[in-house]
């Protein structure tokens, strides 16, 4: 059984023009805060900050690879972690095909995370993405911008978080999924930063974390637009998988 109000096409029709007008809305309030997250006072960045990359050693300066605009994501990939887990490498996913309609516009994209490049590259190759990987473990460059902790604040989240009701089945989940535990996966958190480069000085611009990042997971508007909507409910997060994974069974997908 259909459990859904069922109109006829006239029904629909009136009833579309309805939500028309408040998409429209929507459309221009996000016009208005893309125009107020560009107006935001930026900050020079004091520190020279050093990467590991495939290609040795390099500043975050070096980063833009030419291009006056640095837009970074923080993959979860701490020291311990043997794998992403599938929510981050699914944001890898989605930023991997628009790469080139970027660099058309002076946009240069990077990941960077904590693990060592040589945790980085191995899995970059499993997964058979292209986009620049690096390692902020020589440097601050994480710790500073708030995304990577020491264990101790690690295990610090982890007693907040079973305090106030227990952990969210998806913390349990991912930590699994990278092969790590729960205190050293909470090590890390996923973000986005971006920066400007004007001749030798490199300002930081922006940030955002968690639910501020669902304009990178390509996936969810295009699931806001089905009828059934994302149909997450309580398991929010759990049905993602790496894309080379959908079709193993479930309990060896999460092995």
């Amino acid at each position: 059984m259909i459990d859904h109000t069922i109109g006829t096409r006239e029904e629909w029709l009136a009833a579309r023009e309805q939500l028309l007008v408040r998409e429209k809305e929507h459309t221009r309030l996000g016009d208005e805060l893309a125009q107020l997250r560009r107006e935001l006072p930026w900050v020079r960045l004091e520190k020279e900050y050093r990467l590991e990359t495939d290609d040795g050693e390099r500043t975050l300066a070096e980063l833009f690879d030419g291009r006056s605009q640095l837009l970074v994501y923080h993959f979860m990939f701490g020291p311990s972690y043997e794998a992403g887990d599938p929510v981050n490498s699914s944001i890898a996913d989605t930023v991997e095909g628009v790469l080139p309609h970027l660099h058309a516009r002076d946009v240069t994209f990077a990941f960077v995370s904590q693990a060592p490049l040589q945790k980085l590259q191995a899995y970059k190759r499993r997964m058979g993405w292209s986009f620049p990987w690096v390692s902020s473990a020589p440097g601050e460059f994480n710790v500073d911008l708030g995304f990577s902790h020491t264990e101790e604040q690690g295990r610090e989240v982890v007693a907040e978080m079973m305090g106030s009701g227990g952990l969210p089945p998806i913390v349990e989940h991912n930590a699994r999924t990278a092969g790590t535990d729960v205190a050293a996966y909470m090590t890390e958190s996923p973000g986005f930063s971006t920066f400007v480069r004007d001749e030798d000085d490199v300002y930081h611009t922006y940030s955002t974390t968690w639910r501020g990042l669902e304009f990178l997971m390509g996936y969810y508007p295009i699931l806001d637009h089905a009828p059934k909507g994302r149909d997450e409910g309580e398991a929010w997060q759990l049905w993602l998988r790496r894309h080379d994974e959908y079709e193993l069974p479930l309990t060896a997908a999460v092995a």
